[in-house]
């Protein structure tokens, strides 16, 4: 895999408010200097966007997503287990996959890295039938997460700051059932995250163990803790050392299911992907993709 194999940037242009559409230009400069051989699809929506990789993907060509993690998520789903190739030139406002696989999320590096052709391959996690590559979770973070997509005057990373502000303000406690490959918990608190990779919400260390190519899913819940506490711990999540917090638990599983006493979505990648009660696994090495080799 390298330049001389033919390439499709599929390119979501209102992704990071707009700055992919920004960006498309100096993308394609990028990869001309570099003579990659490609052609350019502008996204209508998910399901074109789908659709088109999927299309590709069966002509043999390598599919480079340029968008946020929520449109390179959907891709990588629908690339999963079908030996096609997928390429990634971060654009969005978290950029987490690129982060947790240090793919350069300036155009000129990741356009650098798609030439050299050196390919990982990664677990994929799929909640209810729909698959995701970063990761997956609701409570307190299915309000967040809402609060942020909503927010679209804000942006960069300032957008889950707010998001977790205005969430926290309306927050109440929840009470959760989780069996991990069939053995049982319950917990009471805010969230649940079921994470194939270690970091969402631009750079958040929610799960800093977990491994993309490992085959488990890290399970990470907090549970019931005063506001103010669970507020002043949120900057530690950004370092993933709130997980030495007593409130916090860790633990890992290949399936896990998820009910509540309340409605959740789970989001994933950014996006809505199901309402509990949800079943969470894990693909293991279902996707190529083009990325530095695992250390």
């Amino acid at each position: 895999m390298g330049a001389a194999d033919p390439h499709l940037l599929l390119v979501n242009p209102s992704a990071g408010a707009g700055r992919v559409g920004k960006l498309l230009p100096e993308a394609e400069r990028a990869l001309g200097a570099l003579g990659i051989r490609r052609r350019t699809v502008i996204t209508k929506s998910v399901d074109h966007g789908r659709e088109e990789a999927r299309q590709a993907a069966g002509n043999g060509e390598i599919v480079v997503v340029m968008s946020g993690d929520g449109l390179i998520g959907q891709v990588g789903g629908e690339l999963a287990g079908t030996g096609a190739t997928m390429g990634v030139i971060p654009g969005g406002r978290g950029n987490d996959l690129a982060r947790a696989l240090d793919i350069p999320t300036d155009v000129e590096g990741a356009a650098a890295l798609l030439a050299e052709g050196t390919t990982r391959e990664i677990d994929v996690g799929e909640v209810n039938g729909r698959r995701f590559l970063c990761i997956a979770s609701c409570g307190f973070d299915s309000d967040a997460n809402r609060i942020a997509n909503d927010a679209k005057w804000i942006k960069g990373n300032l957008v889950y700051l707010y998001a977790a502000l205005r969430a926290l303000a309306q927050w109440k406690p929840a009470t959760f059932e989780v069996i991990l490959d069939g053995e049982r918990h319950s917990f009471t608190g805010y969230s649940l995250a079921v994470a194939n990779s270690s970091a969402y919400g631009g750079g958040m260390f929610i799960a800093p163990e977990a491994k993309l190519d490992d085959g488990r899913l890290d399970v990470v819940w907090t549970g019931q803790v005063g506001k103010l506490r669970f507020l002043a711990n949120l900057p530690k999540v950004f370092k993933g050392t709130h997980v030495e917090n007593d409130e916090v638990t860790m633990l890992r599983a290949r399936e896990v299911r998820v009910e509540a006493d309340r409605p959740f979505a789970i989001y994933a990648d950014g996006d809505q992907l199901a309402d509990l009660p949800a079943t969470v696994r894990v693909l293991p090495k279902a996707l190529r993709i083009v990325a530095p080799a695992a250390e």
